[in-house]
């Protein structure tokens, strides 16, 4: 090495301050060996001095000893003067010199172990503020701000690789200090995330019985994730009030996946159409969804609320909600686009659900929810005026994915585009239209949904297979409008039979499950023909065709370009089956001609929108 190169080596001083002290030793003894000048805080310079390596104080430069108990060691202009001075700019080297100070270029600091101290069983709020780092977080953030000069390590893991490379002014050096101070930066973010986290439960916690809260909630804690083994879990906000309250019941993390899915949908239906709007979700996708379209009395008995007389907008949209596909909805969590009343109340007290979210509820109403499982019921109230952020992050084995918020508005201009031969488009097939494509922009992937009358009518979500989808939805919406079959709705159910069991009941009626000989002295045959004062005899292959061929006017939406397998196993001859009068969906296929074609010759419209709505 050259004198001149000696000398520059000689000038390099590096600040160590650790709690972690793994390999300090060997990385000080490599430093040491390149002439580094080493200068440490009280027990990692008490560390690296008893292996035998020269090492100063930090107090050597700053001239004042550390204070209160060791809380200020580095936090002084000499060392971050040091570290944030830009050696190419004169002004830097001028101020440095007036002061007397030396430039610092590398930095070797880890953090206090907060998020070890919390996890403690017995800490206390004095225990984990003692854990809270400042000045390694300051050194951190200081040497990685300038890392264009400075090298910053703060993980033990990389003393190798930096001591190997130290020395070396070329790119690859570069790289290097580009690397560590990602590192760095990430690590003061992650460390700040873990005492925020921790303060917020302490002082911002909605949760009831929490000794310190401030009142303002920004975190709840929830019983268990997806499953009971997975805890601890809970639901917070960063910045902000938490939107959410539960004015009965805890919400477990399931409830809120689906409250929050269920409420999103809602409100865009209710601006979207200017009308109250209801859904019933399961498993973070609608079983079915509506808007406050009056129900006529073959409808309000088909959905168990004739007994009710007239229907409240918001009653008649949960009516339908519920409607669309009874055994689905079983154990569901609702939305609410407005103020909960009392006959909407009624409805859902009656009914076998898990929880219910709404921007208010009535007096009345809240004491009917609150009867509800003992007590138990979970009501949440959302706050109207809550907007999420744009961007929305998931975190997936580990890896963080993030994406702009599906923000897009589904409005009446999306389904001008009319490919078809016909382009007759009603004002309620607009509605339906509004309504299918809205369910699908808050379904599980791959998805397809047939409306009418402003209510999902069938629903195929989460299959790998859009065809399939297109199958599945369109079999519902055959079941639904079954279920309004006269014989169906006069089914002599013996007095007492629960809705759950007539629903069953219904279901297995309508789709013939039980005719098959095979079935004829099973158990559960035996058990369904209990239900009935008197064994109903199965509809015949012409009623089912008789019925079925009254349904028209349907929409069918898709998620994604509308399926054309074959020619013998069409998609569009299929939602034709289903009473499908406009297809809304937003093509990319190359069979799109062809399925406009198919549907011409059904005389069904075709909406090109342009607009794939996957959701995962």
């Amino acid at each position: 090495m050259s004198g001149t190169a000696a000398q520059a080596q000689q000038a390099v001083t590096a600040i160590l301050s650790v709690y972690d002290k793994t390999g300090l030793v060997d990385l000080a003894r490599g430093l040491a060996s390149k002439g580094v000048r080493l200068l440490g805080s009280g027990g990692t310079a008490k560390l690296v001095r008893e292996s035998g390596i020269e090492i100063g104080d930090v107090s050597d430069i700053t001239k004042a000893p550390e204070m209160l108990g060791g809380r200020v060691k580095t936090l002084h202009p000499a060392v971050h003067g040091g570290i944030l001075a830009q050696m190419s700019k004169s002004s830097d080297a001028q101020d440095l010199s007036a002061q007397g100070y030396s430039p610092i270029s590398i930095v070797v600091c880890n953090l206090y172990p907060f998020e070890e101290t919390i996890a403690k069983p017995d800490v206390s709020i004095a225990g984990a503020v003692e854990e809270v780092d400042i000045g390694g977080v300051t050194l951190l953030r200081a040497a990685a701000k300038n890392h264009e000069r400075v090298y910053v390590l703060s993980d033990p893991k990389d003393y190798g690789s930096f001591l190997s490379s130290f020395g070396k002014e070329d790119e690859e050096a570069k790289k290097l200090r580009n690397t560590l101070a990602l590192k760095a930066f990430t690590a003061t973010a992650s460390y700040d995330r873990a005492i925020s986290d921790y303060f917020r439960k302490q002082y911002s916690s909605g949760d009831q019985g929490t000794p310190n809260s401030s009142g303002t909630a920004q975190q709840i804690t929830l019983r268990y994730g997806a499953n009971p083994h997975q805890k601890p879990a809970q639901a917070f906000v960063e910045k902000g009030e938490l939107p959410i309250k539960a004015l009965s019941g805890s919400p477990g993390y399931i409830n809120l996946l689906d409250s929050l899915n269920a409420w999103a949908l809602v409100k865009e239906l209710a601006e979207a159409t200017g009308l109250p709007a209801a859904a019933s979700f399961k498993h973070v996708s609608p079983a079915g969804a509506a808007i406050g379209v009056p129900l006529s009395e073959v409808e309000a008995k088909a959905c168990f609320v004739d007994d009710l007389g007239e229907l409240s907008p918001l009653a008649s949209a949960y009516a339908r909600a519920r409607g669309a596909d009874r055994m689905s909805s079983f154990g569901d969590v609702i939305g609410l686009s407005h103020e909960c009343d009392a006959q909407t109340a009624r409805i859902i007290g009656r009914e076998v659900s898990d929880a219910v979210i709404a921007p208010s509820f009535t007096p009345e109403a809240l004491q009917v929810l609150q009867k509800k499982k003992a007590g138990k019921y979970c009501v949440i109230q959302v706050n109207a005026e809550f907007e999420p952020d744009s961007v929305e992050s998931r975190q997936v084995y580990g890896i963080t994915l993030q994406q702009r918020r599906n923000d897009i508005k589904i409005v009446p201009q999306l389904f001008e585009n009319l490919v078809s031969e016909n382009k007759t488009v009603t004002e309620q097939a607009k509605l339906d239209m509004i309504v299918a494509t809205l369910a699908l922009k808050y379904t599980q992937s791959n998805s397809v949904c047939y409306a009418l009358n402003g209510q999902v009518i069938g629903l195929g979500a989460g299959q790998q297979s859009r065809i399939h989808c297109t199958r599945l939805a369109g079999s519902k919406a055959d079941n639904w409008w079954l279920r309004q079959h006269p014989r169906v709705l006069a089914l002599p159910f013996k007095k007492g039979t629960k809705r759950p069991e007539k629903s069953n009941a219904i279901d297995l009626f309508v789709e013939g499950a039980l005719e098959d000989e095979d079935f004829k002295d099973s158990q559960e045959r035996k058990e369904w023909e209990n239900a009935f004062e008197q064994v109903p005899h199965a509809l015949t292959k012409e009623e089912r065709k008789e019925h079925a061929k009254k349904l028209k006017g349907v929409v069918c939406s898709s998620d994604a370009f509308f399926p054309f397998p074959d020619k013998s196993l069409h998609s569009v001859h299929r939602a034709a089956r289903s009473g499908t009068s406009y297809i809304a969906a937003p093509g990319g296929s190359v069979m799109d001609d062809a399925c406009v074609e198919a549907a011409n010759g059904h005389g069904i419209v075709v909406a090109r929108t342009n607009l794939r709505l996957f959701h995962h």
